[in-house]
């Protein structure tokens, strides 16, 4: 469960920025994350709930928003988004099965934070 070194990092950015504010409770962070970073937002959501107990940030508001994938054609350069399987995205403008740039899909990162 790999969400929980990501929630322990999340933690230790909100506590610089909290810091770096002046501010000392957490309200509501919201996350972005790549369809394809692998994340598990009910996962995410749990181990954010465990690294936040007895701390300033408990109770505070998670966020979760899945960033869609979006690639450029190897042969056309036509973007677009690829459904179902994954491993072979098949380009809806030439039919291009491989070789493509993932233009976005593997990010992950706080978006916004609110406290006071």
């Amino acid at each position: 469960m790999h969400e929980l070194s990501i929630a322990h990092n999340l933690v230790g950015i909100i506590e610089q920025e909290m810091s770096r504010h002046n501010v000392n409770k957490l309200i509501r962070v919201k996350v972005k994350f790549g369809r394809i970073s692998a994340i598990v937002p009910e996962a995410l959501q749990t181990a954010f709930e465990v690294m936040t107990r007895d701390t300033l940030m408990q109770g505070a508001e998670l966020e979760i928003e899945e960033i869609p994938l979006v690639a450029a054609c190897r042969e056309c350069r036509k973007e677009f988004s690829p459904e179902g399987d994954l491993l072979i995205m098949t380009c809806p403008y030439c039919s291009a099965e491989f070789g493509h740039e993932i233009i976005s899909g593997k990010e992950l990162y706080i978006d916004e934070l609110e406290a006071e």
